[in-house]
Order: structure tokens, then C-alpha cells, then sequence
């Protein structure tokens, strides 16, 4: 309010006159004469801030100079309003405006390099939009990703894009980026303090924007740190933004919309962290950030080794290990394993040898981190700098803490010299805004070092001293890292207690494995114990990715010998190579449940590039695990059970199935198929029924079949002698109105060899329509079946 040059002392007395009779608002306290009899202009303005907070001041000036007839005046008061939201603005795209043309890691490596998706061009317009034809606006929107997959950049591109008009232009948003973890340190402090701050400490600007709840754009970064300290009374909660709270309260508070409940909210978190915050919010918008897809991670490493022979070798290594594979769908991870690949290529290394899994690769890369050089001034070697921050490393992911204060690195024994050493090196990371926090540069480089502390230095853990049953459960119990933050840390793990793996962890580390661990670990993993169930997501045990990741068959035989019962859904090339690997070795599986959804098509023997940069999953090399994981269909003799449930297969995946299912060796004696695609039940399949000679039970539920000529060929198959026990088909309406019976088809089988089961009940259960009724087009078909059979 720098007014004073405007106003002569006739002015300013007529000022104090009309103040003293301003009417009090809601909200502000009246100002008598004698508190401005000798104010001057300054003063002045101090009582007008102090009685009327916020916009009341800057509205009540408006007012007395429209009174005075000062026009001139009244414009710079609302233009110094607009004027601090415009320089808001700019210092927006000053800051963010370089975002990929820095990197605040990795830093100094001259190799990595972003790849421009275009992605945004198209994803942030729709990412308002509403879920539903004719829905609302959702008032909050939830982005999840794995750490690094650049939740981050695309908040602050949405920070960019609003400053720069082009995000939502037709909205009057006010947006403001809060960076949770920095946000977590701060004292007691209202919501308009907070925006306050980011206009420069213009709390009447502050007030004025707040005032309008439904034009607020409020993005959260890095929530997962905040998890642990949401409030759940709400008798705790405050609606009143002006008051001074805990920064815990007052997030709480905006999630539940208990304040400012028109404000629009976008939330960029991990997978683990929603299942804490999904209680808090209201019909949220839940989006899923993927990263690179499988073209672009092919790119990305053409791009990377710009010679073609060097990229089809790293690409074809990477793409046959599926685990590593899918890492790379994080853009600096992607860049790590080029990087470690190039390396030792550039040696002659053989890449096979050289990384036996994925883990081998983090051994690698961040050993080249790693500062060698013993301290000696220090009188502290290196191994104690790693023994600290492996210590470090470990504390935290037991207690899911990924942000370390002073404390915690005096815990931990890391000075000061330390932490200055693991931030030139990029181990480390300061938070953004405070110099005290600190967290690892990259997830992966805490779970990694986490790891070696369990493994490599078991007396040094203060809470945890050796492997117990109850942490290696919550290391392999959970599906996947969606799930369980713990999911990758024992991936790691197990690709230590690879032989060739630990070699390189002794000679790169100067560390060796614990053996007294590793006997636990495998303990542990072989007795039976309960798992979640799977989900399309999550379809792979994460037992089974653990032990692929060892790739020892003798480590992994003892663990899976007993395995009797499986229920699988493979949805990705990786879930078909790890069951593949896996099923193997479980030589008494006696009943196998299988979701499939991935199409696995054979590639074409005309396409001249075998490591093609776009496309489906389904490639020649998915194709052979395929055929991998049927074979287990003519190899284990105690399978005796296969159930297909929710599944969509393409004819060449149908017919490797039915091959293995026809083979002699195959002894299945229970096929089910459940909520299945039509394409499944196609002719080749259906043959199965006649060639098999041990099945004795089929079972078909709410699945159509196209193929009924088929099945009039399998069903009119000579009846067996009077000696042989008929099998039956059963149909069944599925509880149809006016068909109250159930029809059966008299159906004799391959006449059973020596030694064979005798044939069963094969239960068929017809696909009823949308309104629960079966077709008259399937009705009439079976019924022909049925009056041939029984005639």
C-alpha cells in the first residue's frame, strides 16, 4: 500500500475521517479516532492489516478512495493485487520452465538423456475429465506410480502449463504446488499463511484467492511421506482456513474437504501409499502413470546405442529377462541399465555371464558409485561408509521412512563428510528446501542397500538381527510392489543368494553373503504358507519372482518340491517366463488355476527385424515360454486339474494348449473352463475330449462357443459298450425362467486304455443371454444333439 506519494495531508486526514466510520465487517475490529488521530501513513496501514486481515484491508481502501473520488488510486489498488499474481505466474515459468533441460539427477553423466514422449499433449487435457458419459468434474484426482516414474516432472508440468495458460484456460484456476515432504517440517500454520508464501507474503492476495474454494487447483507431491500422519478423528479437524494447525491437521483436513470443500485436489503418490489415503477422500479419479511403454523402452535403447549391432545385443539381453525388462519402464532406471550394459560391453564382457539377473545389474552400476578411497585422515575405510549407509537404508524400509534427518545419520554413523560424499556421487539427494533432510537418489539405491545389510553385515541391525520368519514372509507373502513396498527389496535379495551374484557383491563390495541367512531365507520360502490371491495386476506369486530371480534350479527345486496347488494370471511377458521357469520345478502340482489375458501371437517369419521397437508383448520369444509353461501338461504326472477362469487366448496360444493337453503323457483328468472368450473353445481345443484318454470331467460356465459343429462332432462319437459306464454332458440354463429341467446328452468317450480311469461326468454349463435366458440358436443345436444320442 505504498499510497502515501498520492496523498496530500488534507487527503490522508479525510482518509482517518472515512476509516473511523467504516462500518465493522465480519471478521475485523473497529478502529477509533484516537488510534489515528497522529498516525501517520504507515501506521496507518499497519491498523488497517491488523483490524481488517486480509482482503478486508486492501477492499476497505477500495472503498474509501471510490468515497473520495480518487479513480486513480482505486486502479492501483486492484491492479497491485492482479500485479503479485502475475509475477507469481512468472516466477513459475522461471523455475519450471527448464525442467527438461536439467537434471537434478544423475547429474554429471553426459549420457542420460530424457526422451520426450509427447505425452502430455494429450494426457493433460483429459486429466479433469470426467469418468463417466454426462458425469461431474472430479473434485480430486489420485496419479500413482512406481518411485521415478515421473510423477514429479508431470506435476510440475502441470504447475507450467497453468502458469503459462494453456492447462484447463477456460477455468479460472489458481494452482500451487506443495512438495509433501518439505511440507512435513514446517510448524504450526494456516492454509492462507501457506499461499501467503507463494505470493511473495501478500495476505490480502491470499485471502482474495482462497475466498473462491471452487477456482483453488491444489497439487501434493511425494505424498507417501505423509502417509503415517493423516488424522483419523474428525473431531480433530479444522474448516477454518485462517487457523494455525499442524501441518498433519491441515492436510487431513483439505483431503476431506472439512475445508475449503470446492477446491480441487491432484495427489501424486506410490502404489503403496493409497490404500492409506483412499479412506480420506471422497469418489476420487484414480490414474496410473505407466512410464515407458515396451516400444518406448525399445526406443530409448536404440536411441542409447546409436550403433545397431550394439542395440539389438543390449535390447535382446534386456527383453529376455523380463523382470529387468519391466525395471525399465522407469525412465533413470532405463538409462542405469544402458549405461551398465555399455560398460561392459565396451570390455568384451559377456552380458549373460556377467548379470545372471537383474540384480547383478544394480551391483554393477552402483558399486561405480561408490566412493573406494579408504579415508584415512577420517580413520574411517570404506567399508564402515558402507556399513553406515546400508544401516541407514535398512531402518527405513522396515519403518517405510524414505526422507533421514540429522538423527538418523547420527544413528546410522554417517558425519558430515559422509553425506557430502554420497551427494557428489548421487547416492543421496537433499528434500527440496531444507539442507538437513536427505533421502537416496533413487528408491532402487535404498532397497539395494538395504539389502546388503541383511545379508552382508547381520550383527550390525539394531532391531532386526537375523532373518526371522516373520520378515522374510513380508518380504515374499505380497503379490507385487503395488502392493508391498517391501516387493523389491526382496527381489534383491534373492538375486544376491545367486552364487555368481554374490561373487560379484565380494569382489565389487568387498562383502560376503551371509550364509546363516540364506539358510533362514530358504526355510522360510518352502514351507506352505498363505498369499494373497491374484490378481490381474498382480499375477505372478512373488515367491515365484523371487526364485527366478536366483535362477539356481537346485536353491529353487528344494523350495518348490512341494507345491501342489497354483493359481496363476499371466497378463505380461513376464508373468509367462517366471511361471514358465517356475512350474518346472513343482514336480507334485496336482491343480493349476490359469488366467491368461496376454496375447501371444507367433511372430511372423517374414518380419525381418527379430527384436521389433513396437508391437504387441506377444513376440517369438514369449511364443517359446509359452510353449515352456504348457509343457508342464505332459511332464508332471500328478497334475491332475487345470482350471481356465477370465481368460482371452489367440488361436496359436489355444493350439500349443491343446497340443500338450492331447499328448499321451498328458494325465489330466478335471479341464474347466470359466468366463472364457469364444476364440478358446475352438475346434482344436474340443478334440481334446476325444483324445485325451484319462479326462473324466469337463466343465463349461457362461462361455459361448462358436464353434457348435464341433461339438455336434465330439458329442455323436459311437457309444461305448454296454460294459463302459456312459458319460453324461450336463446342461444347465443358469436358473432361466421355463426351463425347469435339465437336459441330458447321453456322450461316451475314446474307449478307455489299460491302466486308464474309467470315464466320469463332463458337466457343460450353456452361456445364457443378457436377460439370463439361453438362445433359441443353442437350444435348438442341443437339442438335435440330444435327440441323435438318445435315438
Amino acid at each position: 500500500m505504498l499510497y502515501r506519494v498520492y496523498l496530500n495531508k488534507e487527503n490522508l486526514q479525510r482518509f482517518k475521517q472515512l476509516l473511523v466510520e467504516e462500518s465493522p465487517r465480519p471478521g475485523s475490529l473497529q478502529i477509533s479516532w484516537d488510534q489515528l488521530k497522529t498516525a501517520r501513513w504507515g501506521e496507518v496501514v499497519h491498523l488497517l492489516i491488523e483490524s481488517f486481515p486480509g482482503r478486508l484491508a486492501w477492499e476497505v481502501t477500495h472503498d474509501i478512495f471510490a468515497k473520495m473520488n480518487q479513480a486513480e488510486l482505486c486502479l492501483r489498488v486492484q491492479m497491485e493485487l492482479n500485479d503479485k499474481l502475475r509475477k507469481y505466474r512468472l516466477h513459475l515459468m522461471n523455475e519450471y520452465s527448464t525442467l527438461w533441460n536439467r537434471t537434478a539427477w544423475p547429474g554429471n553423466h553426459m549420457d542420460f538423456f530424457y526422451q520426450d514422449l509427447h505425452r502430455e499433449e494429450t494426457f493433460l487435457p483429459c486429466l479433469l475429465l470426467p469418468r463417466k458419459p454426462q458425469g461431474r468434474q472430479p473434485k480430486a484426482v489420485v496419479l500413482q506410480g512406481v518411485a521415478g516414474v515421473g510423477k514429479t516432472s508431470l506435476a510440475k508440468k502441470v504447475v507450467l502449463e497453468w502458469a503459462e495458460n494453456k492447462f484447463y484456460a477456460h477455468k479460472l484456476w489458481n494452482a500451487f504446488y506443495f512438495c509433501c515432504q518439505e511440507m512435513d517440517q514446517l510448524d504450526e500454520q494456516s492454509f492462507a499463511e501457506l499461499i501467503a508464501h507463494k505470493l511473495s507474503g501478500s495476505r490480502a492476495l491470499a485471502s482474495k484467492i482462497i475466498s473462491k474454494a471452487d477456482q483453488l487447483l491444489l497439487l501434493f507431491d511425494g505424498f507417501e511421506e505423509l502417509t503415517s500422519t493423516l488424522i483419523d478423528r474428525p473431531e480433530d479437524l479444522s474448516a477454518d482456513w485462517s487457523q494455525k494447525v499442524p501441518w498433519s491437521v491441515l492436510l487431513t483436513s483439505l483431503l476431506s474437504k472439512r475445508m475449503l470443500p470446492g477446491a480441487t485436489l491432484i495427489i501424486f503418490l506410490r502404489f503403496t501409499s493409497w490404500k492409506n489415503l483412499n479412506p480420506f477422500l471422497k469418489c476420487p479419479s484414480l490414474i496410473t502413470l505407466t512410464g515407458f511403454s515396451v516400444p518406448e523402452r525399445s526406443r530409448y535403447f536404440r536411441t542409447y546405442f546409436r550403433n545397431k549391432s550394439e542395440a539389438d545385443e543390449a535390447l535382446g539381453f534386456v527383453m529376455g529377462n523380463t523382470i529387468l525388462f519391466s525395471m525399465c519402464q522407469v525412465p533413470v532406471i532405463c538409462w542405469m541399465v544402458c549405461s551398465c550394459l555399455k560398460q561392459q560391453m565396451e570390455r568384451g564382457a559377456n552380458l549373460l555371464h556377467t548379470f545372471p539377473n537383474a540384480t547383478a545389474v544394480f551391483v554393477y552400476f552402483l558399486s561405480s558409485l561408490f566412493p573406494t578411497r579408504v579415508r584415512d585422515i577420517f580413520n574411517k575405510t570404506h567399508q564402515e561408509q558402507l556399513k553406515g549407509l546400508c544401516s541407514l537404508a535398512t531402518e527405513g524400509m522396515w519403518e517405510r521412512r524414505w526422507v533421514f534427518n540429522k538423527r538418523d545419520l547420527n544413528l546410522a554413523r554417517l558425519d558430515k563428510t559422509d553425506v557430502e560424499t554420497f551427494l557428489s556421487v548421487n547416492i543421496f539427494r537433499r528434500v527440496v528446501g531444507d539442507k538437513d533432510l536427505y533421502t537416496f537418489a533413487h528408491l532402487s539405491f535404498q532397497e539395494f542397500s538395504a539389502v546388503l545389510y541383511v545379508l552382508c553385515f547381520p550383527r550390525r541391525l539394531r532391531n532386526f538381527h537375523v532373518l526371522d520368519r516373520f520378515r522374510v514372509l513380508r518380504l515374499i507373502a505380497h503379490p507385487g510392489r503395488k502392493r508391498n513396498h517391501l516387493a523389491q527389496m526382496a527381489l534383491f535379495l534373492s538375486g544376491l543368494l545367486n552364487d555368481t551374484c554374490a561373487l560379484a557383491v565380494e569382489q565389487v563390495f568387498r562383502c560376503k553373503v551371509s550364509l546363516g541367512n540364506k539358510k533362514k531365507w530358504l526355510e522360510v520360502a518352502a514351507q506352505p504358507h498363505e498369499c494373497d490371491p491374484p490378481t490381474p495386476h498382480h499375477g505372478v506369486p512373488q515367491l515365484f519372482n523371487c526364485l527366478h530371480e536366483i535362477w539356481e534350479e537346485v536353491f529353487v527345486s528344494q523350495i518348490l518340491n512341494n507345491c501342489r496347488k497354483a493359481a496363476l494370471v499371466n497378463s505380461r511377458s513376464k508373468d509367462v517366463q517366471v511361471s514358465a521357469f517356475c512350474l518346472k520345478f513343482c514336480r507334485r502340482l496336482q491343480e493349476l488355476e490359469l488366467t491368461i489375458t496376454l496375447i501371444i501371437a507367433k511372430a511372423s517369419r517374414r518380419s525381418p527385424h527379430p527384436l521389433p521397437a513396437s508391437g504387441p508383448e506377444g513376440s517369438e520369444r514369449c511364443y517359446l515360454w509359452w510353449q515352456d509353461f504348457c509343457s508342464v501338461f505332459r511332464t508332471h504326472e500328478s497334475l491332475e486339474v487345470l482350471a481356465v477362469t477370465n481368460s482371452t487366448m489367440d488361436p496359436d496360444s489355444v493350439k500349443v494348449l491343446s497340443t500338450a493337453l492331447k499328448h499321451p503323457h498328458c494325465k489330466l483328468q478335471k479341464l474347466i473352463f470359466r468366463h472364457v472368450s469364444p476364440l478358446v473353445l475352438n475346434e482344436t481345443l474340443i478334440r481334446v475330449l476325444v483324445e485325451n484318454q484319462y479326462l473324466r470331467y469337463l466343465e463349461i460356465q457362461d462361455t459361448e462357443c462358436l464353434v457348435l459343429s464341433a461339438w455336434d462332432h465330439t458329442l455323436r462319437i459311437p457309444a461305448c459298450p454296454p460294459t463302459a459306464k456312459p458319460s453324461l454332458v450336463h446342461l444347465e440354463d443358469g436358473g432361466a425362467s421355463g426351463l425347469e429341467e435339465h437336459s441330458r446328452v447321453p456322450w461316451a468317450p475314446r474307449l478307455p486304455v489299460e491302466g486308464s480311469p474309467p470315464p466320469a461326468s463332463f458337466l457343460c454349463v450353456a452361456p445364457p443371454t443378457d436377460d439370463g435366458i439361453l438362445s433359441r440358436e443353442v437350444l435348438q443345436h442341443l437339442g438335435a444333439i440330444r435327440g441323435r444320442g438318445q435315438g
